[in-house]
């Protein structure tokens, strides 16, 4: 079976066909997060600190930490995204202990984002574009990682499945000329908006089938990304992942913190025998009887994880 290891200083999370549904926390972006760019900026972290304690403390495996700011002040990425994203990896590190996802466009950030980081980092990303080919791959072997590939190459992002399984490959080929094994390529196959495209669910599903019996590699997705556009986002996606995860994907990036996407990703861990006698089901179903009781649900995972409740991943083994 094929695992991806990634470590923290501490912990070990595998991704893997037969292990639970690798959860990636997503908070840590600016991205259309215009308070949380201006902090950044600003040299203020707070809501850095405070993505990281609730992520983890609601049953993120692992935390994707995003510096690309463009600063009003300097708005050259190549410039302010490094220092920025050694920054925030120690502070990350700091306050939790789950492994980190290092998600950057600009190959200095990620340079800065693997000297600062410990254990085994995931790395964000690579695609089948050649010049991210050639910077980003020799990284990967240098540091000896794993890499998310992106199935998207020069020509832009495909609707046709068939061509973005092409391009999956030609990255896990391209990763082999460089001694970076299968195990260590976790493929995002590109989740299209079902409001857009009818056929989006079910196309990723069976590319992800495809992925997995044919390049025998993980996968994951930006999981929101099937509802954008849509009302109700939050039951669709809570739709989405436990049918993604039917068909074999095993991670995705995805806001924690909002409890019916989890309670659907703990329901399907449990059905695919991936809870051993569904215990964090049942703890996790304690936290949100909590949120019945009027509990804040982020409050109640965070009293259960101080209690002692939470895994968030397995204590490395000691040489």
């Amino acid at each position: 079976m094929t695992r991806t290891v990634l470590e923290s200083a501490s912990k070990t999370v595998t991704i893997g066909f037969d292990e639970p549904f690798c959860v990636i926390g997503e908070r840590i972006n600016p991205t259309g997060r215009k308070k949380l760019a201006a902090e950044l900026e600003a040299g203020d972290f707070s809501t850095v600190e405070r993505d990281a304690l609730e992520q983890v403390a609601c049953g993120a495996m692992v935390l994707d930490v995003n510096a690309g700011v463009v600063y009003n002040s300097n708005p050259n990425p190549n410039e302010t995204e490094p220092p920025l994203m050694r920054r925030m990896i120690e502070l990350v590190q700091g306050l939790v202990d789950v492994p980190l996802c290092i998600d950057s466009s600009v190959p200095a950030a990620l340079e800065a984002g693997l000297a600062a980081a410990q254990g085994r980092p995931l790395v964000n990303s690579v695609t089948g574009e050649e010049e991210r080919l050639e910077a980003i791959l020799p990284l990967i072997k240098k540091h000896d990682v794993p890499v998310v590939a992106i199935s998207n190459d020069d020509t832009g992002i495909s609707e046709d499945p068939e061509v973005r399984f092409a391009v999956a490959k030609k990255i896990v080929e391209r990763a082999a000329d460089f001694g970076i094994p299968a195990h260590d390529i976790v493929v995002d196959p590109l989740v299209m908006p079902v409001g857009a495209m009818a056929t989006a669910g079910r196309q990723v599903f069976a590319l992800v089938r495809k992925l997995r019996d044919e390049l025998g590699v993980n996968t994951t997705c930006g999981a929101s990304n099937i509802s954008f556009g849509l009302p109700r986002r939050h039951g669709i996606n809570a739709a989405f992942l436990p049918m993604a995860i039917g068909a074999g994907m095993t991670s995705a990036i995805m806001n924690p913190v909002r409890p019916v996407e989890m309670e659907a990703v703990r329901a399907a861990n449990f059905l695919m025998n991936h809870d051993p006698n569904g215990a964090e089901w049942i703890r996790f179903s304690r936290v949100l009887d909590a949120v019945d009781g009027g509990e804040n649900y982020a409050e109640a995972a965070k009293a259960s994880a101080a209690a002692g409740g939470g895994r968030g991943g397995r204590r490395r083994r000691r040489g």
